[in-house]
């Protein structure tokens, strides 16, 4: 435990912004996870609705911080041809 004050300062807002970031990471998560569900469910017009909203969670994770762009463009990419996949 720090005595200095700065570092009692830090240490609080090191914990909030920590619980603040994995609320939006969870958030991304569950939002792909919907879209999966939709998908192997052949649901193509939920599935289609799902992705605009989970690539939205994406990108302002991104943006961020919370990942890296490239891992970014990675899931929004899979997550598309799966879509993708139900329309052909």
């Amino acid at each position: 435990m720090p005595n200095i004050k700065s570092a009692i300062k830090r240490t609080k807002t090191n914990n909030e912004r920590r619980a603040h970031n994995a609320t939006i990471k969870s958030a991304m998560r569950t939002a792909m996870k919907q879209v999966e569900t939709f998908v192997s469910n052949n649901e193509a017009d939920k599935a289609k609705a799902a992705l605009s909203a989970a690539a939205k969670k994406i990108d302002k994770a991104a943006k961020k911080g919370l990942v890296h762009k490239n891992t970014a463009a990675r899931y929004k990419s899979n997550l598309a041809k799966k879509v993708n996949g139900l329309s052909a």
